[in-house]
This record gives C-alpha cells, structure tokens and sequence, in this order.
C-alpha cells in the first residue's frame, strides 16, 4: 500500500500550488503588456497542448504527457516566473524548489517530482513532448498578442521555432504564422450550429 501524505502536509502544498493564479508570466512586460496572464493560465493551456501534441504524435499515454506538463511550474511557486533578460543576471534554483516543497508528500511527492523532472530534463519521450507543450503554449499567447496590437510579442513565435523538437508541434508553429486568434469564432456558422 502507498505511503500517504499528511491531510494538513497536503493542503499547504496546495494553497502554495494556489500562489501560481496570481504569478504574472513576467517575459510579456518586455513586450509591453501590461497585465500578462497568469502562470496558472499558462500552465492550464500547456497541459491541455500537451495531450494534444501526444495524441497528435501517437505517444500511448497522452495521459502522462499531460500530467507532466500539469505539474511543470511547480517550482515557480518559490523562485518566480523570471524572464530570458532576468535569467542572465540570476542563479535561480527551480528545481530545489520544486523538491523542497514536495518533501513531507511521500510517495506522492517523489512522483510529482518525477514528473517534474521529466519535463524539465526531457529524459523521456513523454517529457520531450510536455516541453513542447510549454514552448508552443507561449507562442500561442504571443498570436493572441499581437492580434490585439503588441507586436513585439512576435519574437516569442520566432524564438519558439527554433525550439520545439516533436513534428506536431513545428507544423502547429508554422500554421499559426498565418492563423488570427480570432478565427475560431469567426468561423462558425451559426445558422448550421441552431440546426
């Protein structure tokens, strides 16, 4: 039988996890935006890219990538959401973070920093894909962006491309150099959809 953590162990973590909803993506002040979403919005979107990317790639468990991708910002809860310029001038220590707040979580915090680690070292297929999540993800936010008249936030898209390493995710990239993010909406037809 697994080990359990500690109801009143569990509940900090997650009240910590809770500190990600109000964490400011911070790379986007670079690019003018004011009020940039959050790390949770990101986060909850690369999670959701990542199943995506593993269905698209066939992975057998999209599940997994998924679940990877979900826990890949734990670290940030102590150490910030730091951008490119930033990291030049900062020693930031994510993934002691990330250990450290999973301590007193048992077995479930070893699995949690498994799953963290995949993503961040990239050992596995599962965690080559989840990063891709990650990276698209911010290249996605960058579209929606410029759409509403940032267009620095285009360096995102670009930095991205030489990035990504799974098939799905460059032809999801190269497509989004000619999608509006508006166009999803655009699109529907509305008499079809009252039946």
């Amino acid at each position: 039988m697994a080990r359990m953590p500690d109801e009143d162990r569990t509940l900090d973590w997650l009240f910590e996890l809770g500190q990600l909803k109000r964490l400011p993506r911070t790379g986007w002040f670079r690019a003018g935006i004011d009020r940039p979403e959050s790390v949770a919005e990101h986060n909850l979107r690369a999670a959701q890219l990542a199943y995506v990317l593993a269905y698209m790639e066939e992975h057998p468990d999209p599940e997994l990538v998924c679940t990877i991708a979900v826990f890949h910002e734990i670290g940030e809860t102590r150490v910030t959401d730091l951008d490119h310029v930033a990291k030049l001038y900062t020693e930031r220590a994510e993934e002691e973070s990330a250990r450290d707040q999973l301590k007193g979580l048992d077995e479930l915090g070893e699995r949690v920093a498994e799953l963290w680690e995949d993503c961040e070292k990239q050992r596995t297929w599962a965690g080559r894909i989840a990063k891709d999540a990650d990276k698209l993800e911010a290249a996605i936010q960058a579209r929606e962006y410029i759409d509403t008249g940032h267009q620095s936030a285009h360096a995102w898209i670009e930095d991205t491309k030489r990035m990504l390493e799974t098939d799905s995710a460059k032809r999801l990239i190269e497509a989004l150099e000619e999608k509006r993010s508006d166009s999803w909406w655009k699109r529907m037809d509305f008499e079809e959809i009252r039946g």
